[in-house]
């Protein structure tokens, strides 16, 4: 699948080329659809490495040996066929298809219309890596229009879809969950959070916070909010603000803020709770640990939170405290990702508590079952 991908590349940007020029949208939205021969191969790459990984299903999770002589292992299973709903990112159907078929699952691929053509030329170079690997190419399927009824289709198809996974706005995943007759693993928004503490390095701090708001500003896990300790805000936000600035970002800002940068626009009601998804970040000044945990509990997603310290406790206590699925020391939010994690890929991010949390790679896409081997036992 992946020498597919590579050999497929000029097919594959053609086709992107086609929906990018029809495309409208802010520009985040068109860096997330935009295709380039260097995606194509970090995805091509990615579907490589998913391939290079232990099989997650060849191993035992447990095992153990009863009194009566019952042994007893726990062992991993496919979960069957995956439901996959997504939006405007191409690179999803590979990392997913990657991910499913690593995991012994079949997955039915829908990506927005926006990204039909980009999907299709997709599809064709994994179905001829499929071919290619001697597997079944309906172990990948994308969905066959982009008609919006088919959504529907999908979420009432039970007995046939054993899980649903979107991944998009927030009024995709909200439909979903509402109206799916199967289990859904679904991320709620990305709304992240990079916590400057008092004991913070403020090179170590600018150098993170430009790189989690701005290296990629559409991705869930790009830092939306700044929280920074009254302690070192006078003296550490101005060249925080000034290195993002510098770089095109704009800034919702609360009183404590602008008492320090009155240039600084005020945060509207509203404000910490939105996920910009663009060079916008919203910044507020807090009081130590247990005040950046609160304000984090309020508007956060549960998605990727980061502290920036050099005090180990107040760090351990942040990230014993936080109910985030992921959380990070001393590095950027846009860590949190599949590839970065060492899966391979991801299928998305989870921040539910069942049955995954964090990214999700074809281990997560497991469960499991109990075989039992006996010599003729039988229950008194």
């Amino acid at each position: 699948m992946s020498r597919a991908l590579r050999d497929a590349t000029p097919e594959i940007l053609a086709a992107n080329a086609a929906d990018v020029a029809t495309a409208t949208g802010p520009t985040a939205f068109r860096d997330r659809l935009t295709l380039t021969e260097a995606r194509v191969a970090a995805m091509a790459d990615g579907v490589a490495a998913v391939a290079s990984l232990p099989d997650p299903l060849g191993r035992r999770l447990d095992a153990w040996v009863r009194p009566n002589g019952l042994r007893i292992a726990r062992v991993p299973a496919p979960i069957g066929v995956i439901g996959m709903i997504y939006e405007s990112r191409p690179n999803v159907g590979a990392d997913a298809a990657a991910i499913c078929v690593k995991a012994g699952n079949a997955v039915i691929l829908r990506g927005g219309s926006e990204a039909a053509r980009s999907a299709a030329a997709l599809h064709q170079a994994l179905a001829a890596g499929l071919r290619e690997a001697g597997l079944p190419e309906a172990a990948v399927q994308t969905a066959p229009t982009t008609d919006r009824a088919y959504v529907g289709a999908m979420l009432g198809a039970a007995g046939l879809i054993d899980l649903m996974i979107p991944r998009g706005g927030k009024s995709l995943v909200e439909r979903v969950q509402r109206e799916a007759r199967m289990p859904v693993l679904a991320h709620a928004e990305g709304l992240c959070h990079t916590y400057i503490h008092a004991a913070a390095d403020p090179e170590m701090a600018r150098a993170l916070l430009v790189n989690a708001k701005l290296r990629r500003t559409g991705i869930c896990s790009a830092t939306e909010t700044l929280l920074i300790d009254r302690a070192v805000a006078p003296a550490m936000l101005p060249s925080l603000i000034e290195a993002l600035e510098a770089r095109g970002c704009a800034f919702r800002a609360d009183a404590a803020a602008r008492a320090i940068l009155p240039h600084l626009p005020a945060a509207e009601p509203g404000d910490f709770d939105t996920e910009w998804l663009d060079a916008v970040l919203s910044v507020a000044v807090v009081d130590g640990v247990d005040e950046a945990l609160a304000h984090i509990a309020r508007h956060g997603s549960g998605h990727t939170d980061a502290i920036v310290t050099g005090d180990e406790t107040a760090a351990r206590r942040f990230l014993s405290r936080i109910d985030s699925a992921v959380a990070l020391w001393n590095a950027s939010t846009q860590f949190c990702d599949g590839g970065e994690f060492g899966f391979g890929a991801e299928i998305g991010i989870a921040t539910g508590r069942l049955h995954a949390r964090g990214p999700v790679g074809p281990e997560q896409l497991t469960t499991y079952r109990y075989v039992v081997e006996g010599n003729g036992q039988v229950r008194p």
